[in-house]
């Protein structure tokens, strides 16, 4: 599992696996857009950060306030071709991100003003090694009815990696063999599966791929 430790030192360029020098973004590209994002902040209310995926359950940034969240407009998809992290270019997998449409349930966390940059720098070389994401100002709800302001890594469809089809049957195989230095695909699924199940959020879209894949992943003799 990523640690703050391990990202805060890992050279981005060797560590995640073999990437495509054509996509890798370089230090400068990061920054750029960090301070791009920083400076569409729509307001100067805190900066909150809807995690949907890993954030759930590896957050890594420090948070001041963490707390159960609605995103309306988007949807999770696993829409995005991996390459690298916990798959290969020869083996690909696939990486969640938030699609156009429906809506996400996740959790909210409210980033310290005070070290926000820091905090933010770290995320954007978790988040961007490639630019896969846009980066996106959108109204919040929290589970108090609290509206807030939040960034969200919302999927780039104009990115090299990204991929339409999202179905079980196209995408279970994919995430049932990828693995990387990270670890495996599946891992991350059934990660998300148990947080998502211990938050006690319903996401109807992932049943049937989990399905599939932990069929497909399971060991020969476990299987029928």
């Amino acid at each position: 599992m990523l640690t703050r430790d391990w990202l805060q030192q890992a050279d981005y360029r060797t560590a995640f696996g073999q990437i495509d020098e054509a996509l890798l973004w370089s230090d400068a590209q990061r920054e750029a857009s960090l301070r791009h994002t920083l400076a569409a902040r729509p307001d100067r209310s805190p900066v909150w950060l809807f995690g949907y995926g890993s954030l759930m359950w590896n957050p890594l940034f420090e948070a001041e306030e963490v707390a159960p969240a609605t995103l309306e407009g988007w949807h999770r998809a696993f829409c995005l071709r991996l390459t690298a992290g916990r798959g290969t270019p020869d083996s690909p997998g696939r990486m969640l991100a938030l699609r156009d449409g429906g809506r996400t349930h996740g959790l909210a966390f409210r980033l310290p003003e005070a070290t926000l940059l820091a905090e933010l720098r770290l995320l954007w070389k978790r988040e961007m090694i490639i630019g896969c994401y846009v980066p996106t100002w959108c109204a919040l709800t929290l589970k108090s009815g609290q509206q807030v302001t939040a960034l969200a890594f919302v999927m780039d469809p104009t990115h090299p990696l990204y991929e339409q089809d999202v179905t079980p049957q196209a995408v279970a195989p994919l995430i049932a063999r990828a693995s990387g230095p990270l670890g495996s695909n599946a891992q991350y699924l059934f990660a998300l599966e148990q947080e998502l199940v211990r938050r006690g959020i319903d996401d109807g879209s992932l049943r049937e791929l989990v399905e599939r894949v932990r069929i497909l992943h399971a060991p020969p003799a476990n299987r029928g």
